[in-house]
């Protein structure tokens, strides 16, 4: 078919990923094995290669009954609660939660302790999501949509936070609903950066070509947002977890087609993409 075919050079792994699953590899490869509490990163074909080398996956529940082990936390952080559990059990942690994340449990914490009435704009149940209400021995109010909140009978005063993988632009738009309903919000941007300007690149990058293919697992947040980015941009993008999803008839002849993904989707899973369409 003479496709063109480019690997957005910008996509793959945060840097707070990338430290993650260096930390884990090196471990794996000196004791063979290592307890990671909750996914490393979601995506399952990641997981799949690290799980292969000897990384098992745990939840809460498993790690209450662990004791004497080495365990990873990954980037999106954990509560206080884990670290209590970690002493209790005489567990060694190995802690990969990302800088940007910690500096905002930091941040909530601190506003917890003058009594400040903390929202937070994340997704429930969100593993990020979880340690930060844990700062605030969960009293802190957690929306995913501003229609979850009933805006006459809020706080007149109240500080918001961010989950850091959201989009900046929701972001503010939920700061001015807020005090255009009369509202003083002491506005906490604690969005990472390096999520939100993938943002204005992947719309930049969408646009420059025929076809887009969007790499991600589906339990990616992340993904989800940055998927819609380059549908809004490019109608014409595809989502794809894995390289076996790819069709051929999403393509016409000497097409050009640009891959992108999520900050929690590995190079080599786009390369495995970019080989497959390149065979067609």
């Amino acid at each position: 078919m003479n496709l063109q075919v480019h690997i957005d050079q910008h996509s793959g792994f945060c840097f707070g990923v990338v430290y993650a699953i260096e930390m884990a590899e090196e471990i794996l490869e000196e004791q063979g094995y290592l307890y990671c509490l909750g996914d490393i990163v979601h995506n399952d074909e990641e997981v799949n290669r690290l799980t292969a080398k000897g990384l098992k996956i745990i939840d809460h529940n498993e790690l209450r009954n662990l004791e004497n082990e080495k365990v990873l936390i990954r980037a999106h952080g954990e509560p206080p609660s884990t670290y209590e559990l970690a002493i209790n059990n005489n567990l060694t942690l190995i802690d990969a939660s990302c800088p940007v994340v910690l500096k905002l449990q930091n941040r909530i914490k601190n506003s917890f302790d003058k009594d400040e009435t903390i929202y937070i704009y994340g997704k429930h149940g969100h593993a990020e999501v979880i340690g930060l209400l844990g700062q605030t021995n969960n009293k802190a109010v957690v929306f995913q949509d501003i229609k979850e909140l009933d805006l006459p009978s809020l706080p007149k005063n109240l500080t918001l936070y961010s989950q850091t993988t959201k989009s900046t632009d929701k972001f503010y738009e939920i700061n001015d609903v807020l005090k255009e309903n009369g509202i003083t919000v002491n506005t906490n941007d604690t969005i990472c950066r390096q999520v939100s300007n993938r943002d204005k690149e992947l719309r930049e990058f969408a646009d420059k070509f025929d076809k887009i293919i969007f790499v991600s697992g589906t339990k990616s947040s992340n993904g989800k947002v940055l998927y819609n980015v380059c549908k809004e941009k490019n109608p014409h993008t595809f989502f794809v977890s894995n390289p076996s999803q790819v069709l051929e008839e999403w393509f016409g002849p000497n097409e050009s087609v640009g891959i992108c993904g999520a900050t929690s989707t590995p190079m080599w899973l786009m390369e495995q993409v970019k080989e497959r369409i390149e065979r067609f």
